[in-house]
């Protein structure tokens, strides 16, 4: 109960005074944040530093293991862009064949058509 009083006088100058962030305001807080990134992001590249030079067998092995699976998916990404490329030099000539099956199809037909017409009918 004692507590509540506070509580009010905290919420009444909170409610007093609005919250208005000028443009200032916001080139401070992107600048607090990014200097507070760059911190953090130091930090954690010294920590990380620290490990791999105590624990090197284990970052060795990291780099065994991921490098492994790097040149694996390297290794099925080129094949996978090497049988994609041969499919569609594949449907390109199965294309070009079909292509020039109809035309051929077509003359004949043209052919029978005009040869059919140019008989005398009874």
């Amino acid at each position: 109960m004692a507590n509540q009083p506070k509580n009010e006088n905290l919420q009444a100058t909170n409610s007093s005074q609005p919250i208005q962030k000028t443009e200032e305001d916001h080139v401070a807080a992107n600048a607090a944040f990014a200097l507070g990134l760059k911190d953090s992001l130091e930090k954690r590249y010294l920590k990380i530093k620290e490990h791999a030079e105590t624990y090197p067998y284990v970052w060795a092995s990291y780099i065994v293991v991921y490098g492994g699976f790097a040149l694996w998916t390297g290794y099925r990404w080129r094949k996978l862009r090497r049988t994609e490329n041969s499919v569609r030099n594949l449907q390109e000539r199965l294309r070009k064949l079909v292509e020039a099956d109809e035309s051929a199809t077509s003359i004949k037909a043209v052919e029978k058509g005009s040869s059919s017409s140019e008989k005398p009918s009874k």
